[in-house]
Protein backbone atom coordinates (compact mmCIF):
# COMPACT_ATOMS: atom_id res chain seq x y z
CA UNK A 1 0.00 0.00 0.00
CA UNK A 2 2.79 2.48 0.83
CA UNK A 3 4.49 1.50 -1.98
CA UNK A 4 1.19 1.93 -4.21
CA UNK A 5 1.26 5.45 -2.67
CA UNK A 6 4.77 6.15 -3.49
CA UNK A 7 4.66 4.96 -6.70
CA UNK A 8 1.94 6.64 -7.57
CA UNK A 9 3.28 9.68 -5.76
CA UNK A 10 6.78 9.56 -7.75
CA UNK A 11 4.75 8.57 -11.01
CA UNK A 12 2.84 12.13 -9.75
CA UNK A 13 5.87 13.71 -9.84
CA UNK A 14 7.36 12.90 -13.15
CA UNK A 15 4.23 13.35 -14.96
CA UNK A 16 4.29 17.37 -12.77
CA UNK A 17 7.81 17.58 -14.04
CA UNK A 18 7.30 16.72 -17.92
CA UNK A 19 4.40 18.86 -17.59
CA UNK A 20 6.47 21.61 -16.06
CA UNK A 21 9.05 20.57 -18.66
CA UNK A 22 6.69 21.16 -21.47
CA UNK A 23 5.14 23.90 -20.03
CA UNK A 24 8.37 25.58 -19.96
CA UNK A 25 9.45 24.72 -23.80
CA UNK A 26 5.57 26.01 -25.13
CA UNK A 27 6.50 29.29 -22.91
CA UNK A 28 9.93 29.01 -24.69
CA UNK A 29 8.16 28.81 -28.11
CA UNK A 30 6.00 31.41 -27.10
CA UNK A 31 8.93 33.97 -26.23
CA UNK A 32 10.95 32.94 -29.35
CA UNK A 33 7.65 33.55 -31.52
CA UNK A 34 7.27 36.94 -30.16
CA UNK A 35 11.32 37.94 -30.80
CA UNK A 36 10.82 36.94 -33.75
CA UNK A 37 8.09 38.78 -34.41
CA UNK A 38 9.64 41.59 -33.23
CA UNK A 39 12.56 40.99 -34.37
CA UNK A 40 11.23 40.66 -37.84
CA UNK A 41 9.51 44.24 -37.31
CA UNK A 42 12.57 46.00 -35.67
CA UNK A 43 14.19 44.63 -39.09
CA UNK A 44 11.71 46.21 -41.21
CA UNK A 45 11.78 49.08 -39.32
CA UNK A 46 15.58 49.43 -39.70
CA UNK A 47 15.35 49.04 -42.84
CA UNK A 48 13.01 51.21 -44.03
CA UNK A 49 14.71 53.61 -42.09
CA UNK A 50 17.72 53.07 -43.91
CA UNK A 51 16.18 53.77 -46.83
CA UNK A 52 14.80 56.71 -46.15
CA UNK A 53 18.39 58.23 -44.42
CA UNK A 54 19.88 56.67 -47.92
CA UNK A 55 17.39 58.60 -50.08
CA UNK A 56 18.00 61.95 -48.01
CA UNK A 57 22.10 61.44 -48.58
CA UNK A 58 21.79 60.89 -52.11
CA UNK A 59 19.44 64.16 -52.46
CA UNK A 60 22.11 65.95 -50.18
CA UNK A 61 24.92 64.27 -52.07
CA UNK A 62 23.03 65.43 -55.57
CA UNK A 63 22.46 68.99 -54.31
CA UNK A 64 26.14 69.11 -53.24
CA UNK A 65 27.28 68.25 -56.06
CA UNK A 66 24.83 70.41 -57.96
CA UNK A 67 26.31 73.48 -56.25
CA UNK A 68 30.31 72.47 -56.74
CA UNK A 69 29.65 72.15 -60.39
CA UNK A 70 27.68 75.55 -60.48
CA UNK A 71 30.72 77.35 -58.67
CA UNK A 72 33.57 75.44 -60.98
CA UNK A 73 31.04 76.43 -63.58
CA UNK A 74 31.71 79.86 -62.20
CA UNK A 75 35.30 79.35 -62.09
CA UNK A 76 35.52 78.28 -65.75
CA UNK A 77 33.27 81.55 -66.78
CA UNK A 78 35.96 83.71 -64.89
CA UNK A 79 39.23 82.03 -66.06
CA UNK A 80 37.44 82.32 -70.14
CA UNK A 81 36.50 85.82 -69.45
CA UNK A 82 40.10 86.76 -67.99
CA UNK A 83 41.81 84.80 -71.01
CA UNK A 84 39.13 86.67 -73.79
CA UNK A 85 40.22 89.88 -72.18
CA UNK A 86 44.24 88.83 -72.33
CA UNK A 87 43.56 87.68 -76.01
CA UNK A 88 41.77 91.37 -76.46
CA UNK A 89 44.60 93.60 -74.64
CA UNK A 90 47.30 91.06 -76.65
CA UNK A 91 45.48 91.97 -79.84
CA UNK A 92 45.20 95.86 -78.95
CA UNK A 93 49.05 95.91 -78.08
CA UNK A 94 49.87 94.15 -81.53
CA UNK A 95 47.49 96.27 -83.42
CA UNK A 96 49.03 99.32 -81.32
CA UNK A 97 52.86 97.73 -82.27
CA UNK A 98 52.01 97.65 -85.98
CA UNK A 99 50.80 100.92 -86.52
CA UNK A 100 53.99 102.18 -84.02
CA UNK A 101 56.11 99.85 -86.42
CA UNK A 102 54.80 101.78 -89.33
CA UNK A 103 55.01 105.43 -88.14
CA UNK A 104 58.55 105.07 -87.35
CA UNK A 105 59.23 103.37 -90.71
CA UNK A 106 57.54 106.18 -91.94
CA UNK A 107 59.59 108.85 -89.79
CA UNK A 108 62.95 107.14 -91.10
CA UNK A 109 61.90 107.78 -94.44
CA UNK A 110 61.23 110.84 -93.60
CA UNK A 111 64.23 111.43 -91.73
CA UNK A 112 66.49 109.79 -94.21
CA UNK A 113 65.04 112.59 -96.91
CA UNK A 114 65.29 115.65 -94.53
CA UNK A 115 68.98 114.06 -94.01
CA UNK A 116 69.71 114.07 -97.47
CA UNK A 117 68.38 117.44 -98.28
CA UNK A 118 70.49 118.81 -95.14
CA UNK A 119 73.30 116.92 -96.75
CA UNK A 120 72.80 119.27 -99.69
CA UNK A 121 71.83 122.59 -98.08
CA UNK A 122 74.73 122.38 -95.90
CA UNK A 123 77.16 121.25 -99.12
CA UNK A 124 75.50 124.52 -100.50
CA UNK A 125 76.30 126.66 -97.77
CA UNK A 126 79.87 125.63 -97.44
CA UNK A 127 79.92 126.67 -100.96
CA UNK A 128 78.54 130.16 -100.30
CA UNK A 129 80.44 130.51 -96.99
CA UNK A 130 83.95 130.11 -99.02
CA UNK A 131 82.62 132.98 -102.06
CA UNK A 132 81.86 135.20 -98.50
CA UNK A 133 85.12 134.66 -96.99
CA UNK A 134 86.62 135.23 -100.23
CA UNK A 135 84.56 138.66 -101.14
CA UNK A 136 84.90 139.62 -97.42
CA UNK A 137 89.14 139.14 -97.58
CA UNK A 138 88.91 141.57 -100.81
CA UNK A 139 86.63 143.76 -98.96
CA UNK A 140 88.85 143.94 -96.01
CA UNK A 141 91.77 144.21 -98.29
CA UNK A 142 90.12 147.56 -99.99
CA UNK A 143 89.32 148.95 -96.81
CA UNK A 144 92.94 148.15 -95.14
CA UNK A 145 94.46 150.09 -98.38
CA UNK A 146 91.74 152.74 -98.75
CA UNK A 147 91.95 153.67 -94.86
CA UNK A 148 95.96 152.70 -94.40
CA UNK A 149 94.83 151.18 -91.02
CA UNK A 150 95.21 146.79 -90.83
CA UNK A 151 92.22 144.99 -89.58
CA UNK A 152 93.86 144.22 -86.30
CA UNK A 153 94.23 148.37 -85.40
CA UNK A 154 90.37 149.09 -87.10
CA UNK A 155 89.33 146.13 -85.09
CA UNK A 156 91.42 147.97 -81.46
CA UNK A 157 89.47 151.31 -82.54
CA UNK A 158 86.06 149.87 -82.85
CA UNK A 159 86.38 147.89 -79.45
CA UNK A 160 87.40 151.20 -77.81
CA UNK A 161 84.66 153.14 -79.05
CA UNK A 162 82.42 150.61 -78.25
CA UNK A 163 83.79 150.02 -74.44
CA UNK A 164 82.59 153.63 -74.03
CA UNK A 165 79.73 153.43 -75.49
CA UNK A 166 78.89 150.50 -73.36
CA UNK A 167 79.98 151.99 -70.08
CA UNK A 168 78.08 155.47 -71.11
CA UNK A 169 74.64 152.86 -71.60
CA UNK A 170 75.55 151.06 -68.25
CA UNK A 171 75.81 154.22 -66.18
CA UNK A 172 72.27 154.95 -67.59
CA UNK A 173 70.83 151.79 -67.37
CA UNK A 174 72.23 151.70 -63.38
CA UNK A 175 70.97 155.12 -63.16
CA UNK A 176 67.60 154.00 -63.93
CA UNK A 177 67.44 150.71 -62.54
CA UNK A 178 68.20 152.43 -59.16
CA UNK A 179 66.18 155.32 -59.85
CA UNK A 180 62.82 152.38 -60.97
CA UNK A 181 64.01 150.48 -57.25
CA UNK A 182 63.91 153.73 -55.65
CA UNK A 183 60.48 154.63 -56.89
CA UNK A 184 59.36 150.81 -56.36
CA UNK A 185 61.08 149.75 -53.07
CA UNK A 186 61.30 152.34 -51.38
CA UNK A 187 57.85 154.57 -52.04
CA UNK A 188 55.82 152.48 -49.43
CA UNK A 189 58.60 151.92 -46.97
CA UNK A 190 58.96 156.35 -47.06
CA UNK A 191 54.98 156.72 -46.78
CA UNK A 192 55.06 154.45 -44.00
CA UNK A 193 57.94 156.62 -42.13
CA UNK A 194 56.64 160.02 -43.14
CA UNK A 195 53.04 159.11 -41.77
CA UNK A 196 54.38 157.67 -39.07
CA UNK A 197 56.39 160.69 -37.76
CA UNK A 198 54.07 163.29 -38.92
CA UNK A 199 50.86 161.39 -36.28
CA UNK A 200 53.72 162.17 -33.31
CA UNK A 201 53.87 165.80 -31.87
CA UNK A 202 56.68 165.83 -29.26
CA UNK A 203 58.55 168.77 -27.80
CA UNK A 204 62.14 169.73 -28.43
CA UNK A 205 64.05 169.30 -25.20
CA UNK A 206 68.04 170.49 -25.18
CA UNK A 207 69.83 170.26 -21.80
CA UNK A 208 73.45 171.30 -20.36
CA UNK A 209 75.15 170.06 -17.74
CA UNK A 210 75.39 173.24 -16.14
CA UNK A 211 71.88 174.52 -14.35
CA UNK A 212 71.46 178.48 -13.58
CA UNK A 213 69.84 178.99 -9.83
CA UNK A 214 68.42 182.64 -9.65
CA UNK A 215 68.42 184.56 -6.52
CA UNK A 216 66.84 188.05 -5.65
CA UNK A 217 69.50 189.83 -4.34
CA UNK A 218 73.39 189.51 -4.70
CA UNK A 219 73.27 189.33 -0.60
CA UNK A 220 71.80 185.91 -1.26
CA UNK A 221 75.38 184.77 -2.31
CA UNK A 222 77.22 185.29 1.01
CA UNK A 223 74.60 183.63 3.35
CA UNK A 224 75.24 180.81 0.66
CA UNK A 225 79.57 180.51 1.10
CA UNK A 226 79.04 181.31 4.90
CA UNK A 227 82.01 182.18 6.76
CA UNK A 228 84.96 180.76 5.49
CA UNK A 229 82.74 178.54 2.42
CA UNK A 230 81.64 176.14 5.03
CA UNK A 231 78.29 176.29 3.82
CA UNK A 232 79.01 176.13 0.22
CA UNK A 233 81.29 173.27 1.12
CA UNK A 234 78.52 171.37 3.09
CA UNK A 235 76.30 171.76 -0.31
CA UNK A 236 79.12 170.46 -2.54
CA UNK A 237 79.94 167.55 -0.30
CA UNK A 238 76.70 166.80 0.38
CA UNK A 239 75.30 167.10 -3.28
CA UNK A 240 78.46 165.96 -5.35
CA UNK A 241 77.80 169.32 -7.45
CA UNK A 242 79.99 171.94 -8.25
CA UNK A 243 78.70 174.97 -7.12
CA UNK A 244 79.92 178.33 -9.28
CA UNK A 245 79.21 181.71 -7.35
CA UNK A 246 80.50 184.44 -9.64
CA UNK A 247 79.60 187.91 -10.54
CA UNK A 248 77.18 187.02 -12.49
CA UNK A 249 73.95 189.24 -11.40
CA UNK A 250 71.49 187.48 -9.35
CA UNK A 251 72.22 183.82 -10.75
CA UNK A 252 74.04 181.05 -9.03
CA UNK A 253 76.24 177.69 -11.79
CA UNK A 254 75.70 174.37 -10.87
CA UNK A 255 77.71 171.89 -12.51
CA UNK A 256 77.90 168.43 -12.56
CA UNK A 257 77.37 165.39 -15.24
CA UNK A 258 74.69 163.40 -13.36
CA UNK A 259 71.32 165.52 -13.96
CA UNK A 260 69.80 164.20 -10.47
CA UNK A 261 72.33 165.35 -8.25
CA UNK A 262 72.39 168.78 -9.94
CA UNK A 263 68.52 168.74 -9.22
CA UNK A 264 68.84 167.81 -6.02
CA UNK A 265 71.12 170.67 -5.66
CA UNK A 266 68.66 173.02 -7.26
CA UNK A 267 65.64 171.77 -4.84
CA UNK A 268 67.85 171.75 -1.93
CA UNK A 269 68.89 175.64 -2.20
CA UNK A 270 65.55 176.72 -2.81
CA UNK A 271 64.46 175.04 -0.15
CA UNK A 272 67.39 176.90 1.82
CA UNK A 273 67.16 180.11 0.52
CA UNK A 274 63.09 180.13 0.81
CA UNK A 275 63.64 179.43 4.58
CA UNK A 276 66.71 181.15 5.27
CA UNK A 277 68.45 178.83 7.66
CA UNK A 278 71.82 178.11 5.71
CA UNK A 279 73.85 175.99 8.13
CA UNK A 280 75.97 172.60 7.70
CA UNK A 281 73.17 170.63 10.11
CA UNK A 282 70.59 172.19 7.97
CA UNK A 283 72.25 171.65 4.82
CA UNK A 284 72.65 167.84 5.19
CA UNK A 285 69.03 167.50 6.47
CA UNK A 286 67.19 169.19 3.50
CA UNK A 287 69.61 167.34 0.97
CA UNK A 288 68.76 163.84 2.72
CA UNK A 289 65.01 164.94 2.45
CA UNK A 290 65.15 166.15 -1.25
CA UNK A 291 67.08 163.40 -2.11
CA UNK A 292 64.44 161.06 -1.04
CA UNK A 293 61.44 163.52 -2.96
CA UNK A 294 63.79 162.99 -6.01
CA UNK A 295 63.63 159.03 -5.72
CA UNK A 296 59.93 159.36 -5.47
CA UNK A 297 59.52 161.02 -7.81
CA UNK A 298 61.65 158.75 -10.03
CA UNK A 299 59.20 156.39 -9.50
CA UNK A 300 56.07 158.12 -10.12
CA UNK A 301 57.29 159.64 -13.29
CA UNK A 302 58.31 155.93 -14.38
CA UNK A 303 54.37 154.61 -13.21
CA UNK A 304 53.11 157.76 -15.24
CA UNK A 305 54.90 157.26 -18.11
CA UNK A 306 54.27 153.17 -18.42
CA UNK A 307 50.51 153.70 -18.00
CA UNK A 308 50.45 156.83 -20.24
CA UNK A 309 51.68 154.27 -23.23
CA UNK A 310 49.72 151.48 -22.42
CA UNK A 311 52.48 149.39 -21.25
CA UNK A 312 51.65 147.10 -18.48
CA UNK A 313 53.56 143.90 -16.25
CA UNK A 314 57.09 145.78 -16.09
CA UNK A 315 59.22 144.85 -13.36
CA UNK A 316 59.61 148.01 -10.97
CA UNK A 317 63.30 148.02 -11.51
CA UNK A 318 62.57 148.73 -14.56
CA UNK A 319 60.14 151.41 -13.86
CA UNK A 320 62.26 152.99 -11.88
CA UNK A 321 65.33 152.99 -14.40
CA UNK A 322 62.42 154.92 -16.78
CA UNK A 323 62.02 157.17 -14.25
CA UNK A 324 65.67 158.05 -13.94
CA UNK A 325 65.67 159.05 -17.39
CA UNK A 326 63.82 162.18 -17.02
CA UNK A 327 66.89 163.99 -15.44
CA UNK A 328 69.25 162.27 -18.26
CA UNK A 329 69.76 163.34 -21.86
CA UNK A 330 71.69 162.08 -24.75
CA UNK A 331 73.36 164.62 -27.31
CA UNK A 332 71.36 167.29 -25.80
CA UNK A 333 68.23 165.63 -25.92
CA UNK A 334 66.06 164.67 -23.35
CA UNK A 335 66.41 160.66 -22.47
CA UNK A 336 63.02 160.36 -21.38
CA UNK A 337 61.17 162.35 -24.13
CA UNK A 338 63.32 160.62 -26.49
CA UNK A 339 61.99 157.13 -25.16
CA UNK A 340 58.80 158.52 -25.17
CA UNK A 341 58.62 159.27 -28.76
CA UNK A 342 60.31 156.55 -30.27
CA UNK A 343 58.01 154.34 -28.01
CA UNK A 344 54.92 155.94 -29.69
CA UNK A 345 56.63 155.54 -33.43
CA UNK A 346 57.52 152.35 -32.88
CA UNK A 347 53.69 151.69 -32.09
CA UNK A 348 52.21 153.65 -34.97
CA UNK A 349 54.67 151.88 -37.32
CA UNK A 350 53.70 148.21 -36.21
CA UNK A 351 50.13 149.15 -36.50
CA UNK A 352 50.68 149.96 -40.19
CA UNK A 353 52.84 146.47 -40.19
CA UNK A 354 49.77 144.37 -38.79
CA UNK A 355 52.36 143.82 -36.09
CA UNK A 356 52.12 143.34 -32.24
CA UNK A 357 51.73 146.88 -31.06
CA UNK A 358 52.36 146.83 -27.38
CA UNK A 359 55.37 144.62 -27.66
CA UNK A 360 56.47 147.28 -30.15
CA UNK A 361 55.90 150.39 -27.65
CA UNK A 362 57.65 148.20 -24.81
CA UNK A 363 60.59 147.84 -26.71
CA UNK A 364 60.92 151.49 -27.83
CA UNK A 365 60.42 152.47 -24.47
CA UNK A 366 63.45 149.92 -23.14
CA UNK A 367 65.70 150.40 -26.16
CA UNK A 368 67.88 153.20 -24.10
CA UNK A 369 67.48 151.98 -20.11
CA UNK A 370 71.15 151.00 -20.54
CA UNK A 371 72.55 155.01 -20.73
CA UNK A 372 71.03 154.97 -16.99
CA UNK A 373 73.17 152.63 -15.10
CA UNK A 374 73.86 152.69 -11.61
CA UNK A 375 77.70 151.71 -12.02
CA UNK A 376 79.87 152.09 -14.50
CA UNK A 377 80.26 149.83 -17.04
CA UNK A 378 82.66 148.83 -20.18
CA UNK A 379 79.10 147.30 -22.44
CA UNK A 380 77.88 149.35 -24.95
CA UNK A 381 74.39 150.69 -23.64
CA UNK A 382 72.44 148.60 -26.22
CA UNK A 383 73.71 145.17 -24.58
CA UNK A 384 73.65 146.45 -21.12
CA UNK A 385 70.10 147.36 -21.50
CA UNK A 386 69.26 144.30 -22.93
CA UNK A 387 70.99 142.37 -19.81
CA UNK A 388 68.68 144.04 -17.86
CA UNK A 389 66.02 143.55 -20.05
CA UNK A 390 66.46 139.79 -19.62
CA UNK A 391 67.49 139.79 -16.34
CA UNK A 392 63.77 141.66 -15.16
CA UNK A 393 62.13 138.53 -17.23
CA UNK A 394 61.12 140.70 -20.37
CA UNK A 395 60.19 138.66 -23.49
CA UNK A 396 63.05 137.29 -25.86
CA UNK A 397 61.77 140.16 -28.97
CA UNK A 398 62.11 142.79 -27.11
CA UNK A 399 65.17 141.73 -25.27
CA UNK A 400 66.17 141.59 -29.35
CA UNK A 401 65.39 144.58 -30.21
CA UNK A 402 66.95 146.50 -27.68
CA UNK A 403 70.17 145.35 -28.23
CA UNK A 404 70.22 145.16 -31.73
CA UNK A 405 68.94 148.75 -32.17
CA UNK A 406 72.93 149.77 -33.04
CA UNK A 407 73.55 146.45 -34.92
CA UNK A 408 75.67 145.33 -31.89
CA UNK A 409 74.07 141.69 -32.10
CA UNK A 410 72.00 140.42 -35.14
CA UNK A 411 68.57 140.98 -35.40
CA UNK A 412 66.10 138.27 -34.98
CA UNK A 413 62.56 139.58 -35.30
CA UNK A 414 60.76 142.53 -36.77
CA UNK A 415 60.43 144.68 -33.77
CA UNK A 416 64.63 144.91 -33.95
CA UNK A 417 64.56 147.41 -37.33
CA UNK A 418 61.07 149.13 -36.13
CA UNK A 419 62.82 149.93 -33.35
CA UNK A 420 66.05 151.43 -35.05
CA UNK A 421 64.40 153.50 -37.41
CA UNK A 422 62.11 155.33 -35.02
CA UNK A 423 65.27 155.72 -32.49
CA UNK A 424 66.98 157.18 -36.03
CA UNK A 425 63.58 159.53 -36.98
CA UNK A 426 63.66 160.73 -33.41
CA UNK A 427 67.29 161.56 -33.29
CA UNK A 428 67.22 163.08 -36.17
CA UNK A 429 64.63 165.50 -35.88
CA UNK A 430 65.50 169.04 -36.47
CA UNK A 431 66.44 170.53 -33.35
CA UNK A 432 66.50 166.80 -30.89
CA UNK A 433 69.82 166.89 -30.95
CA UNK A 434 73.19 169.18 -30.85
CA UNK A 435 75.87 168.39 -33.36
CA UNK A 436 79.36 169.53 -32.73
CA UNK A 437 80.09 172.43 -34.70
CA UNK A 438 83.79 171.86 -35.89
CA UNK A 439 82.55 167.83 -36.87
CA UNK A 440 79.39 169.88 -38.57
CA UNK A 441 81.34 172.11 -40.64
CA UNK A 442 84.82 169.53 -41.37
CA UNK A 443 81.60 167.19 -43.07
CA UNK A 444 80.55 169.93 -45.06
CA UNK A 445 84.05 170.87 -46.32
CA UNK A 446 84.62 167.00 -46.88
CA UNK A 447 81.96 167.01 -49.48
CA UNK A 448 83.01 169.61 -51.27
CA UNK A 449 86.55 168.08 -51.38
CA UNK A 450 84.67 165.09 -52.71
CA UNK A 451 83.11 166.78 -55.98
CA UNK A 452 86.29 168.64 -56.56
CA UNK A 453 87.96 165.53 -57.43
CA UNK A 454 86.20 165.00 -60.48
CA UNK A 455 87.25 166.20 -63.72
CA UNK A 456 85.49 168.83 -64.82
CA UNK A 457 84.22 170.72 -61.67
CA UNK A 458 84.43 174.38 -61.45
CA UNK A 459 82.82 174.53 -58.05
CA UNK A 460 80.74 172.48 -54.94
CA UNK A 461 79.13 173.89 -52.65
CA UNK A 462 76.99 171.65 -49.68
CA UNK A 463 73.84 173.36 -48.76
CA UNK A 464 70.65 172.46 -46.54
CA UNK A 465 73.05 171.41 -44.00
CA UNK A 466 74.77 168.99 -45.72
CA UNK A 467 71.70 167.15 -47.04
CA UNK A 468 72.61 168.36 -50.72
CA UNK A 469 75.64 169.10 -52.94
CA UNK A 470 75.21 171.19 -56.07
CA UNK A 471 77.95 170.92 -58.07
CA UNK A 472 79.28 173.43 -60.93
CA UNK A 473 80.73 171.90 -63.73
CA UNK A 474 82.67 173.77 -67.20
CA UNK A 475 80.70 173.01 -69.98
CA UNK A 476 83.34 173.10 -72.25
CA UNK A 477 84.66 170.37 -70.52
CA UNK A 478 81.89 167.92 -69.62
CA UNK A 479 79.10 166.85 -71.72
CA UNK A 480 75.40 166.89 -70.74
CA UNK A 481 75.73 162.64 -70.69
CA UNK A 482 78.85 163.43 -68.71
CA UNK A 483 76.81 165.57 -66.10
CA UNK A 484 74.64 162.64 -65.65
CA UNK A 485 77.43 160.51 -65.41
CA UNK A 486 79.16 162.59 -62.52
CA UNK A 487 76.36 163.00 -60.48
CA UNK A 488 76.30 159.04 -60.28
CA UNK A 489 79.71 158.85 -59.71
CA UNK A 490 79.85 161.42 -56.67
CA UNK A 491 76.91 159.72 -54.78
CA UNK A 492 78.12 156.34 -55.03
CA UNK A 493 81.44 157.80 -54.16
CA UNK A 494 79.77 159.70 -50.95
CA UNK A 495 78.25 156.53 -50.26
CA UNK A 496 81.23 154.35 -50.25
CA UNK A 497 84.16 157.09 -48.93
CA UNK A 498 81.79 159.13 -46.38
CA UNK A 499 79.50 159.04 -43.16
CA UNK A 500 76.29 160.86 -43.39
CA UNK A 501 72.84 161.27 -41.43
CA UNK A 502 69.76 160.78 -43.66
CA UNK A 503 70.65 161.08 -47.37
CA UNK A 504 72.29 163.62 -49.36
CA UNK A 505 71.17 164.74 -53.19
CA UNK A 506 74.09 165.64 -55.55
CA UNK A 507 73.05 167.49 -58.08
CA UNK A 508 75.25 168.76 -61.48
CA UNK A 509 74.32 171.98 -63.14
CA UNK A 510 75.95 172.88 -66.53
CA UNK A 511 75.12 175.85 -68.41
CA UNK A 512 76.27 177.19 -71.68
CA UNK A 513 76.25 180.83 -71.96
CA UNK A 514 76.73 183.34 -75.02
CA UNK A 515 77.72 186.96 -74.22
CA UNK A 516 78.02 189.61 -76.91
CA UNK A 517 78.86 193.36 -76.17
CA UNK A 518 76.70 196.16 -78.32
CA UNK A 519 79.13 199.18 -79.01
Amino acid sequence: MNTTIILVAVAALIVGFIVAKMLEKFKASQITIQAEKEAASIVKEAKLTAETVKKDKILQAKEKFIELKAEHEKVILSREKKVAESEKRAKDRETSLNKEIEREKKLNKSLEEKESDYDYRLEFLEKKQAELDKMHKKQVDMLESISGLSADEAKIQLVDSLKAEAKTDAMAYIRDTLEEAKLTAEQDARQLILNTIQRVGVEQSIENCVSVFNIESDDVKGRIIGREGRNIRAIEAATGVEIIVDDTPEAIILSCFDPVRREIARLSMHKLVTDGRIHPARIEEVVEKTEKQINQEIIEVGKRTVIDLGIHGLHPELIKTIGRMKFRSSYGQNLLQHSREVANLCGLMAAELGLNVKAAKRAGLLHDIGKVPDTESELPHALLGMEWAEKYGEKPDVCNAIGAHHDEIEMKTMLAPIVQVCDAISGARPGARRQVLDSYIQRLKDLEDLAFGFTGVQKAYAIQAGRELRVLVESNKVTDDQASDLSFNISQKIQTEMTYPGQVKVTVIRETRAVNVAK
